[in-house]
């Protein structure tokens, strides 16, 4: 009876933990299809769903909605790039860390990670003043740059680990076969790195995907804005559309969503690399 009872209570802790977890974004999807008017009170459920307010984000037909479209890919856009450029970077510093043994290379990956212990708002106004000094103030860019440079140390460090973990003799059989190390690294490295390097590249397209902060600091125009902060604009009024806001947010959450079910089986294999050594 002890192992049903301990499996029984499990299920029970694990039921309450789902249920709190999802209380938010059940709330969030009743708001976004209750009308507009009657999005105010304690109900479960609204009296009348509808679609409505989904139409008119899509169709932009409400003034905080103006630029949906346009600041939905700007999202992207930051988003895509990030990945891509933490991927670049990373890939090709683990590379040089793990299979061509440069001096000092795991001293520097894990000196790397000491910048997390400074959080990150408190880097924001130095931040601000850098890009201000470039001349990169409400680009794009400006966002990109700074997501790049948040995501890359931990990004180093994961791949290191894993390409740790990689048999070195494929690397002495290709060098036998008169293969460069750039073929080693495109052949060879990068085939065997494809769990880590998806893992690594969902990490920093979602960490630019939710930023807020440094994508409020950076971006003014309405037209540049990401859409976390287009979001923002919703809590400027006194009478705040709240269906509209939820709306909106559950479309903005519908892409990261489908990316992580897309990949979840290659997340914990390449987030948890060289957790444990054999």
């Amino acid at each position: 009876m002890r192992p049903a009872l301990r499996e029984g209570r499990l299920i029970l802790v694990g039921a309450v933990i789902l249920i709190w977890t999802m209380l938010p974004i059940y709330h969030m999807f009743m708001l976004s299809v209750t009308p507009i008017k009657e999005a105010v009170g304690t109900a479960l459920w609204p009296d009348h769903p509808t679609l409505e307010n989904y139409r008119i984000v899509v169709q932009q037909d409400h003034f905080f909605l103006h630029n949906f479209w346009r600041q939905l890919a700007n999202s992207v856009f930051c988003a895509l790039v990030v990945a891509f450029l933490v991927l670049a970077i990373s890939s090709c510093a683990s590379f040089a860390i793990s299979r061509l043994r440069v001096a000092w290379g795991h001293f520097l990956s894990n000196t790397a990670l000491l910048t997390y212990l400074i959080p990150a708002a408190f880097l924001a106004i130095p931040m601000y003043k850098i890009m201000n000094g470039y001349g990169m103030l409400d680009s794009r860019w400006a966002l990109i740059f700074c997501m790049v440079t948040f995501a890359t140390p931990y990004a180093i460090w994961v791949l290191q680990q894993y390409a740790d973990n990689l048999p070195f003799e494929l690397d002495e059989a290709a060098k036998v076969d008169g293969a460069t190390p750039m073929q080693i690294f495109f052949r060879v490295f990068l085939p065997l790195m494809v769990p880590a390097l998806i893992a690594i590249g969902t990490y920093a397209l979602l960490l630019s995907w939710n930023e807020y902060l440094y994508a409020l600091l950076m971006l003014s125009s309405p037209d540049k804005v990401t859409l976390p902060v287009a979001l923002g604009y919703f809590l400027s009024s006194d009478d705040s559309p709240w269906a509209l806001l939820m709306a909106t947010s559950m479309i903005y959450a519908l892409p990261p969503a489908a990316l992580y079910y897309a990949v979840r089986r290659y997340m914990v294999s390449g987030l948890t690399a060289g957790a444990v050594k054999s």
